[in-house]
Order: structure tokens, then sequence, then C-alpha cells
């Protein structure tokens, strides 16, 4: 599951013809600076052109400068720093974001993903539950449930995954967990849960309840090869 399509999508959409249009019509803008702003522009969008993501950077963080309301700038910059693998500046650039625009859906992704990579699990969880609340993405849910299990918050653990296993989306929405052999395995957002939700019984020395979890995962998907290591080892 590729949860970073809706930030591809804006890079692609501030890097048309109408990204320098759309800024420009900003009242308090001088004459100077939209021109500036045009012309960083043109150059941010030959840089990503050519894949020279070392001068995007720079001409995003002049853009940032010059116009600091701009959150949109900071949305692309942290997006950069993702897509590069620079997690702690993916991370600071989104939080920088955050605190102008606590709404922004990008900036939130950005922030958790990054967190969670560079290990600050608690801010990490702040960010995925935030992202959730904005959202109701179950993903996003899927996620702050296996922070909580990771950082032992056990019964906020099984709070997120009840709702996940009552949702009407967890169903249909597939997660991808690697096998054997290089490749991933998708499952149901719902069978997923119920496979979490063993692993939180197993920490709490509820064997009898794990088994029955692990079992409800592998009714709703038989070949689900975690679930049927988990029961196996019990």
């Amino acid at each position: 599951m590729n949860k970073f399509k809706l930030l591809i999508g804006i890079l692609v959409l501030l890097a048309s013809p109408s990204f320098a249009q759309e800024n420009d019509s900003t009242p308090s803008v001088t004459e100077t600076v939209r021109k500036k702003n045009e012309t960083d522009q043109r150059v941010y969008q030959l840089a990503l052109r050519y894949n020279d993501f070392a001068v995007a950077r720079g001409k995003l963080l002049e853009l940032m400068e010059r116009n600091p309301t701009n959150t949109r700038y900071g949305e692309l910059l942290a997006s950069l720093y993702f897509d590069s693998n620079q997690f702690s500046g993916a991370a600071l650039a989104a939080l920088d974001v955050l605190q102008v625009n606590d709404r922004s859906t990008e900036a939130l992704e950005i922030a958790a993903y990054s967190l969670e990579q560079i290990g600050a699990l608690e801010r990490a969880l702040t960010q995925f539950e935030r992202l959730h609340l904005l959202t109701d993405d179950i993903f996003a849910l899927y996620k702050s449930a296996y922070l909580q299990y990771s950082l032992k918050k056990y019964e906020e653990a099984m709070n997120s995954i009840n709702m996940i296993v009552k949702s009407s989306k967890a169903a249909d929405q597939k997660l991808g967990f690697p096998i054997e052999n290089n490749q991933t395995q998708e499952v149901s957002m719902k069978a997923a849960a119920l496979n979490l939700k063993a692993l939180v019984y197993i920490e709490q020395g509820s064997k009898e309840d794990a088994k029955k979890a692990f079992e409800e995962a592998l009714a709703l998907e038989p070949e689900f090869a975690l679930a049927k290591d988990g029961l196996k080892g019990l």
C-alpha cells in the first residue's frame, strides 16, 4: 500500500505551470517577490525534471524563507527529504509545516512515517493518531495500534484494534506483510488487526484469547502466514 500517492499528486500539481500563477495571486506578495518566486519555481521544476533533488531542495528553502506563511513549499521539501531517505530532515520539515498548519495531512503523514523510521515511536504515534482523527484513514489507525503495541500500551492498542475490526472498511482494504523469498502477502485489514490482537493477548499472558484471535484471522485469510506461524507458536 503506497501511502504517498497523495504526496506524489501534490508534487506533480505544484510542479505544473499553474504553480507559479496560483502563488502570485496572493495580495501581500510584492512584484519583486513575485518575480523571484516565479524564477525559483522554474528552476525547481527543471531540477525535478533532471532529478537534481539537491537543487530542488535548495530552491524550496529559498521559497520558504521568502514566503513563510505558504506551507506548500514545506510540504514539498519534506516529501523530497523523505523520498531521499533523509528521514530526520523530512520529520523536521514536516513538523515545521504543522506549526503553521496543523491540519496538513501531507505533513502529518511524512512526520509520522519519518519519526517512526528514526525510532521516535512516541512522537510518531502522536502523528498517526492525529492523522486518523483528521482523515478517518484506517491504515493510520492500524499504524497507531501497532505502535501502541510496540510501546506496551496494550489497553490503547486493544481499543484501536477493536475499532478496526468493527470498521466497514476493514474487510476491503489490504495490508502487505513480508514473507519468505522477498515476497509480500496481502491480507485484509481486519485479518491483520486480529493477528495484532493475538500478539497483544500473548503479551498479556492470555494464550487462549490469542489462539481465538489467530483462528479468527485465519478464518478470514486461510493462507495468512503470520497468523499461521503465531498459532503454531502457541
